[in-house]
């Protein structure tokens, strides 16, 4: 399903992505598109867009394709969701030690949903770390 959702082709567009969007917070699923992790995490994407529209605009990038953000962000896992508002990185504390991405595919709509809304609340009262409504530092606990 990731055909439905805007893919950014190049380094260029991904800065432009970024730079160009003043209202709300551009999600960006770095990954590639044959990756089943990627495709769980497109799928959720893809279903939440049209609920986020009013705050939130939702990406793709294959890493494969565009390589020039895999070393800046450590773009070594299958998936890896980021978020950014006005040209500013927003780091989420999700509870799992790594604020800066989110490298799981996260398969609840609403949890998507809550994680963005916490994100877009967060960077317009200028806070530069939001933490998480759920914490997912047991997620991997047997």
């Amino acid at each position: 399903m990731a055909y439905l959702l805007p893919h950014l082709n190049s380094g260029w567009e991904v800065d432009q992505a970024i730079l160009q969007e003043e209202d709300r917070v551009v999600v960006i699923r770095f990954g590639r598109d044959t990756d089943s992790t990627c495709m769980v995490q497109d799928e959720v994407l893809m279903r939440v867009a049209e609920k986020v529209k009013n705050f939130a605009v939702i990406y793709l990038v294959d890493i494969s394709k565009v390589p020039d953000f895999n070393a800046m962000y450590e773009l070594y896992d299958p998936c890896t969701s980021m978020f950014f508002y006005r040209n500013k990185h927003i780091m989420v504390d999700l509870g799992t030690g790594n604020n800066n991405k989110i490298n799981w595919a996260l398969t609840d709509k609403q949890e998507i949903i809550d994680i963005m809304e916490i994100v877009y609340r967060g960077a317009r009262k200028g806070r530069g770390l939001v933490v998480s409504p759920k914490d997912y530092s047991t997620k991997y606990r047997y």
